[in-house]
């Protein structure tokens, strides 16, 4: 392993243990833990911690992975934007998250921050990070929306004040479901394949990114986690958790490098739902709250203006 590694992978267990024992102190309940390794012989190697949570008081699903693996030769995801590195040896590690809440007036959250290492057979060593985190609401808020992304925007601030608009409007195109013309949520931030500042504070900025989510969204959670709610909502609820699995099978770069470099399918798969559900042509009915969130959170828009 490349020592420069070291630190990222102690960084991110760090941070898979704070995420999940806050979440763990909300619901009641613990995360099962299962440490894994891949076997001898097969051509990724590795080991990673799945940590979950189902059937919670608060949570359905919350999902929680660290993943450190080394492969022969990178996926055609991870070098799509970086062809001259295509066929080298790679080292790959990250935190990844997905917590689909039980109540439908408590947004579903992505977060996944990570680090990879490319060694061409000829040429220097190539890093960089990627991550960011998106909020996915059923019912929105405003007030939800802009402390989300106010949260995001305070922990690029201090790198570049260009930062936030700019992995604001990657997560919004990103984060989008094409065949539908429709976003998944409210967005956040994301960026990939970085390290403009260099190993150092590119790794900082990716810990700061990290380190800013259980105030980005926890808050919400404990706001919403005991709103009313009936039949409707956990119908409209279902329904739109059909976006979230069209998007995580058919565009996600990181269910598609998971699956192409022969990565553990139970763990890039636990970002799904438990429970899901589609019906053909599903319209809201003007001016309700379902109607609401197609027409004004599915818009993307400045939510930490003035933050």
């Amino acid at each position: 392993m490349n020592p420069s590694f070291e630190p990222v992978r102690q960084f991110l267990l760090g941070l898979q243990h704070r995420i999940t024992s806050a979440v763990s102190a909300i619901d009641g309940n613990a995360f099962l833990i299962d440490a894994w390794q891949k076997p001898a012989g097969e051509t990724l190697q590795g080991d990673g911690i799945t940590q979950i949570l189902e059937n919670g008081k608060v949570f359905e699903r919350a999902g929680c992975g660290f993943s450190h693996v080394r492969g022969p030769k990178l996926p055609p995801s991870a070098t799509q934007h970086r062809p001259e590195l295509s066929g080298s040896s790679f080292e790959a590690m990250g935190v990844s998250l997905v917590f689909h809440p039980r109540n439908p007036y408590v947004p579903t959250v992505h977060l996944n921050v990570r680090a990879l290492l490319a060694k061409p057979e000829s040429g220097e060593a190539v890093a960089w990070f990627g991550g960011g985190m998106d909020l996915t609401p059923y019912y929105g808020f405003d007030e939800d929306a802009k402390h989300f992304h106010t949260q995001c925007k305070h922990s690029l601030d201090g790198f570049d004040a260009t930062y936030y608009p700019r992995f604001k409007k990657w997560c919004d195109e990103y984060f989008f479901l094409k065949h539908r013309n429709e976003p998944r949520g409210v967005g956040g931030i994301f960026f990939d394949d970085f390290a403009e500042l260099g190993f150092e504070k590119s790794f900082a900025m990716m810990q700061s990114v990290g380190n800013a989510f259980n105030d980005a969204y926890l808050p919400i959670v404990e706001r919403r986690m005991n709103t009313p709610y009936g039949e409707r909502e956990r119908n409209h609820q279902l329904y739109r958790r059909g976006r979230y699995v069209e998007f995580n099978l058919v565009w996600d770069r990181g269910t598609h490098f998971g699956l192409q470099s022969g990565g553990r399918t139970e763990s890039i798969l636990m970002s799904l739902p438990p429970m899901v559900s589609w019906s053909y042509q599903n319209t809201p009915e003007p001016g309700s709250p379902e109607e609401k969130l197609y027409a004004h959170y599915l818009v993307p828009q400045d939510w930490a203006q003035g933050a």
